[in-house]
């Protein structure tokens, strides 16, 4: 991929997150000038998104929710499923990327899909869902422990709840995680916190607290235009007990 045609996104990125206004303000003003150019980057910097969703149990009829769903392109990996699912919805604060899963949604004909500009840590559906996910947007949600407290409580007991972002290890984790070096703890951190993405040694913790394990793989990712650099990743999915 050239430079040029990455330079929409590679020139926000530049800029970094507005420090101004509130949350859904900071993202929109961050997300407006590439929301167009979204997913084709985010394709080559997102990892794991398909195999998170191929793994993810959905009964039939069932009903799943996204929680910083973005442009709706997490909808896609569901393929045949998608259409044998009661409802997905797509919850998302940022308007401009809100508005491109609308037209998504609109442009594929999913009349089972519903977009909701929305806050991930306050919204609930009308009934309580077999499955929510969260696909990078942990990392951009500032209170992510009141978005995972209320994504246990809009779950129906044994509901599944799945998620992939990056991530950096404590530096004494626990049995089972993945132990990253002094340079990836405090890189990954500082490199992302100017777009407003905030990798945390905390998440995997806190959602192996909350939820019974059912899968979790720990990665490394390359990522677009930082050559020879790997960034840690992980794809958990866990049962509300």
């Amino acid at each position: 991929m050239s430079p040029a045609a990455d330079l929409p996104v590679l020139w926000r990125l530049l800029r970094g997150m507005p420090r101004q206004g509130s949350h859904a303000e900071r993202l929109d003003g961050f997300y407006r000038g590439q929301a167009a150019h979204y997913d084709r980057f985010r394709e080559r910097l997102l990892h794991g998104r398909r195999e998170l969703v191929d793994g993810l149990a959905l009964p039939e009829g069932g009903t799943l929710a996204e929680l910083g769903a973005g442009t709706g392109r997490n909808c896609e990996f569901l393929g045949a499923r998608l259409a044998r699912l009661y409802r997905v919805h797509l919850v998302d604060l940022c308007p401009s990327l809100a508005a491109c899963a609308e037209a998504r949604v609109a442009e594929a004909g999913w009349s089972n899909v519903r977009v909701h500009r929305a806050d991930a840590t306050t919204w609930r559906p009308e009934r309580p869902l077999d499955a929510v996910l969260c696909a990078y947007s942990l990392t951009m949600i500032p209170d992510w422990f009141a978005a995972v407290d209320n994504a246990c409580a809009m779950l129906a007991p044994g509901g599944s709840f799945a998620a992939v972002d990056f991530f950096v290890s404590r530096r004494s984790p626990g049995e089972g995680l993945a132990r990253h070096n002094g340079f990836t703890r405090h890189f990954w951190p500082l490199w992302f916190a100017h777009d407003g993405v905030h990798p945390s040694s905390e998440h995997l913790p806190y959602l192996r607290h909350r939820f019974a394990t059912v899968s979790l793989h720990q990665g490394l990712a390359p990522v677009p235009w930082l050559p020879g650099l790997r960034v840690p990743y992980y794809r958990f999915i866990g049962r509300k007990r």
